[in-house]
């Protein structure tokens, strides 16, 4: 069955959705908790991310256009209508809009976020994507975001590496270095994505 257009997907149900993530809050619902492929970084925080975007991420996973062997085993056995209930669920994980401000930064980072234009697509402050498909960056783990950053620069690699001909096009002109400067800032600006803990592991 060829898939459908995002905007054909099912509408998702919070309440059976949280029922679902039940596969999902062994890494995404433990404070703090680290995954070791394909290097050590904490897993990324999903809770307040737009679930139109946590679908097309599971999709993604789906379909071996994120190559990541766990996290397609679980997306491949979950059906659009699993996706759209615990996308509705963990997007319900609102937190108060921060009213921090973002840091100022350095030179040298200004130079970097206008060299990769990321604000064009996640928006002001990296937290109001302009497309909804897109995710809310700021505040998200630097690690993480170090390790999906590169993922876009591996080609060639049967269990990592990420097929986003965009995001591809705009991480490949960069060093790991610099990525890495880049997660950092980002990590550290004022962020609408939290972790949720399941009751299990309080």
């Amino acid at each position: 069955m060829s898939s459908v257009h995002a905007q054909d997907n099912p509408a998702g149900d919070a309440a059976t959705g949280q029922k679902k993530a039940a596969m999902c809050i062994g890494c995404h619902g433990i404070p703090g908790y680290r995954a070791s492929f394909p290097e050590i970084h904490q897993v990324p925080m999903i809770s307040g991310q737009g679930a139109k975007y946590i679908v097309s991420a599971l999709t993604a996973y789906k379909k071996g256009e994120r190559k990541h062997p766990t996290m397609r085993g679980i997306a491949g056995s979950l059906s659009e209508q699993d996706m759209a209930d615990v996308a509705a669920f963990y997007a319900g994980h609102q937190v108060a809009a921060s009213t921090a401000a973002a840091p100022v930064p350095s030179a040298a980072v200004a130079e970097l976020l206008k060299k990769g234009n990321c604000a064009s697509c996640h928006g002001e402050n990296l937290n109001k994507p302009i497309d909804a498909s897109y995710p809310k960056l700021a505040g998200q783990h630097a690690d993480y975001l170090f390790v999906a950053l590169k993922s876009y620069k591996t080609e060639n690699n049967a269990n990592v590496g990420r097929g986003n001909a965009i995001m591809g096009g705009m991480a490949k002109p960069f060093t790991n270095a610099e990525l890495k400067t880049l997660a950092n800032y980002i990590g550290s600006m004022p962020s609408d994505l939290q972790v949720v803990p399941n009751a299990k592991f309080r």
